[in-house]
């Protein structure tokens, strides 16, 4: 029997990959659902299949978590709401790629906002009433990005390693008081994230990862209170290299498998 069964999970970027991954596994596990996007359309056909394959309850939030009241609204249609939520996956995020200087900062600035500001007032909002209950798990989705600057997606890997720190700092301050705080890393996922940054023509879906396993490690290490998941024997081993290299031969690295999308470097050639 799942560990959350009859409990409530609220699954934000829960339309596509791996927030959609993580609506379909915890349903299947007989955990009501509360989906959450800004796709109204997407978000209902989801919730009208996982209410009638697993006979849960599903709710669907429409939120835009690029606008500062996108949090408050969902915690209106949850805990506001007399629905306690018990599992919180803070999934919502994108990436842009290409020059940090020539990237649209309004662009950057919007997904530091979902990436970031947005994910710290959802946990602060239902972190809340997870410590008054002394139960209750936060999962936040971070990358293998987190573990190294990444030249060409500067803004996004940054935006990963705060969520890595942040959540390692979470998991310390509430793990005596009965809730559970995740960092999940994956690496390159067999999702859309590729084709909205730009990077779709770099990775071959059929290598990567689907995320139907990032989320299996990522409820088998919640399961355990690890603090950190990455996802991937061959992601963990990447993670654990690093390590033992300077950090410049790191991200010399990267700097060389992103460099196609520079648009600088390339017109210097």
């Amino acid at each position: 029997m799942s560990e959350w069964q009859g409990k409530t999970a609220l699954v934000t970027g829960a339309s596509f990959g791996i927030g959609e991954a993580f609506a379909r596994r915890l349903a299947a596990e007989g955990a009501n659902v509360i989906v959450t996007a800004r796709s109204q359309d997407r978000l209902a056909a989801l919730a009208e299949e996982l209410r009638a394959r697993h006979g849960v309850k599903v709710s669907v939030v429409v939120a835009d978590l690029a606008e500062d009241s996108g949090p408050e609204t969902i915690l209106r249609a949850t805990e506001g709401s007399g629905q306690p939520v018990d599992l919180l996956i803070n999934n919502a995020g994108f990436g842009v790629v290409g020059d940090f200087a020539d990237l649209p900062l309004a662009k950057q600035q919007l997904m530091i906002q979902v990436n970031v500001t947005a994910l710290v007032t959802l946990s602060h909002l239902f972190l809340q009433p997870m410590l008054q209950r002394r139960s209750g798990a936060i999962v936040h989705v971070s990358s293998t990005a987190a573990f190294q600057g990444v030249p060409y997606m500067a803004a996004y890997a940054a935006t990963k390693a705060f969520i890595l720190n942040f959540s390692e700092g979470l998991w310390a301050e509430c793990a005596a008081h009965g809730v559970r705080i995740q960092a999940l890393c994956p690496g390159a996922t067999a999702t859309n994230f590729q084709q909205v940054a730009g990077t779709a023509p770099l990775r071959d879906h059929s290598k990567m990862q689907t995320p139907e396993e990032v989320v299996a490690a990522s409820l088998q290490g919640l399961a355990q209170n690890q603090s950190v998941v990455v996802s991937g024997l061959a992601n963990q081993a990447m993670v654990f290299a690093e390590r033992f290299v300077p950090r410049q031969f790191v991200t010399r690295a990267a700097a060389r498998l992103y460099q196609p999308f520079s648009t600088r470097t390339n017109a210097a050639k």
